[in-house]
């Protein structure tokens, strides 16, 4: 079955308000008559399996373009509407896209190449036409057939693409459904975009069930994703860590707010700190926190803790999705035991096909059918599965090994601290030594501020733990997404930076 009819499979004719908000609205019935009329367009001008890239804020156009393109028997190529243009070049070229959807506002400011070009009034021509009875659409196609590419940073510096399938989107959304219990009277406020697969994720979930969205992309004005909760009766949010971190420790009234329709808060996208979990959890003890892990690679979701374990559990990212196997294999590929630390390992009907054009990486990524996350993480007697660290992270300070994780737990215990990045940096005596980057609240100045964390670490940190460095940012450094951007100061480049005690 086609992705396209798969979501629709129960709703293709309710009436009801699938996207609400201010700014734009559109029903079920609305969105997949116009779906299903560009598809119809460019199976027959275009044909099947042709790359076509699709770069938009959250909106009705990414909507009607998204779900159409899949609809045609094409790949969706889901892109960043601030992309590089290095980049845009490298995708443009890998994938060997002919046709790119894309806003006046982002075509304007961008070389496509030879590429055709479908802007808001492109696409309004197209959904003019009468809707035809006779198509060349079918809706049996191999469940395997590639559905869309998500590009992720590689290790390479040059963004991978995944490959995900029709049968790879529709198994995870049926997982998450699952165990989120998501209802048609649901409604989610999404802050995330649409070309991450946290963002894909909450529109996926919420068209199948019959549910409806709220899309707000400025989430840097608080009061409006306050408005929209209490106006729009929102039973969801989701979010990274910096929007947990953001809501805790730099508004004034979010922990004051009751939001009476709110039913769950969803947290993805990295890790964030047992003390932010626990303020979440103490300021709003009748809402359930899910706290989750994922992969682009696995189309998004693998593991979820159950908001019942939160407190119990505290720090773990749980155990693996309904119908994904998840593991922790140590380097004999073989389960970890209790306490010992390995590499988190998938297996299910959502992991991706693949990297595009990337066989060597393939080969490193799939290993008899277990997804290898690159994730190193420990098991509790449970079964419970907590992160360490990834690969890359792992600081090595005068041979002694050090987990960033660690550390900033201790810092952001501290309640003037918003946020704290620790990485390592180049020195020439131990090759490593540590940096701390800290975003503060508003209220304490940056001298005062360095005190308290220094007196902190010496207090719950052995002396090779603490930081050498301590760099003080006025905000969180995030892309679209809200995830932390990853520093540049790596030890590769050798960059010698002085100690500062």
């Amino acid at each position: 079955m086609n992705i396209f009819d798969y979501f629709f499979s129960y709703s293709k004719d309710l009436k009801k308000g699938f996207l609400l908000g201010p700014a734009e609205q559109i029903s079920y019935s609305e969105l997949y008559e116009k779906g299903l009329k560009l598809a119809n367009y460019l199976n027959k001008k275009i044909g099947e399996n042709q790359n076509i890239i699709l770069t938009s804020q959250n909106s009705v156009f990414f909507l009607i373009a998204y779900l159409g393109i899949m609809k045609s028997g094409n790949v969706c190529v889901p892109l960043n509407p601030i992309i590089e243009q290095e980049n845009l070049d490298f995708i443009l070229n890998t994938t060997e896209s002919k046709n790119v959807f894309a806003p006046r506002k982002i075509s304007s400011k961008y070389s496509f190449s030879d590429a055709k070009i479908f802007e808001e009034i492109n696409l309004d021509e197209i959904l003019e036409y009468p809707v035809q009875k006779e198509n060349n659409l079918t809706d049996d196609i191999d469940e395997n057939q590639l559905a869309q590419i998500l590009f992720t940073s590689g290790s390479t510096g040059l963004p991978k693409g995944v490959m995900l399938s029709h049968k790879n989107l529709a198994a995870n959304t049926e997982s998450i459904i699952k165990y989120l219990q998501l209802k048609s009277d649901d409604i989610i406020e999404i802050v995330l975009p649409f070309y991450y697969c946290y963002g894909l994720s909450l529109l996926h979930t919420h068209l199948k069930v019959g549910g409806s969205i709220v899309l707000n992309n400025s989430f840097v004005f608080l009061g409006s994703i306050f408005s929209d909760l209490e106006k729009y009766k929102c039973s969801g949010f989701a979010g990274v860590p910096s929007h947990f971190q953001i809501l805790l420790r730099k508004s004034k009234s979010f922990m004051d707010r009751e939001f009476p329709e709110l039913r769950y808060f969803t947290q993805a996208g990295g890790k964030l700190h047992n003390v932010f979990i626990k303020e979440l959890v103490e300021a709003f003890p009748d809402k359930q926190c899910f706290v989750m892990y994922g992969q682009t690679e696995a189309t998004a979701r693998l593991s979820y803790l159950p908001p019942e374990f939160v407190s119990t559990k505290m720090g773990s990212i749980g155990k693996g999705i309904p119908n994904v196997t998840l593991e922790v294999f140590n380097k004999n590929d073989k389960p970890v035991k209790v306490g010992e630390v390995g590499e988190i390992v998938a297996k299910g009907d959502n992991i991706m096909l693949g990297y595009f054009n990337e066989p060597e990486s393939n080969k490193l990524t799939i290993k008899n059918g277990w997804l290898y996350t690159g994730d190193m993480a420990e098991k509790d007697e449970d079964g419970y599965i907590y992160l360490v660290a990834r690969k890359k992270e792992i600081i090595k300070v005068g041979g002694k090994r050090i987990s960033p994780k660690e550390i900033e737990e201790v810092i952001v215990s501290i309640p003037e601290v918003v946020d704290c990045t620790i990485e390592g940096v180049f020195d020439e005596v131990l090759a490593e030594t540590i940096k701390a980057t800290i975003v503060l609240t508003d209220n304490m100045d940056q001298e005062r501020g360095k005190e308290i964390i220094l007196s902190t670490c010496r207090s719950k940190l052995a002396m090779y733990k603490i930081p050498q460095i301590i760099e003080f940012k006025k905000r969180l450094a995030v892309n679209q997404s809200g995830k932390k951007v990853a520093s540049q100061s790596l030890p590769s480049q050798k960059k010698q930076i002085k100690q500062q005690q």
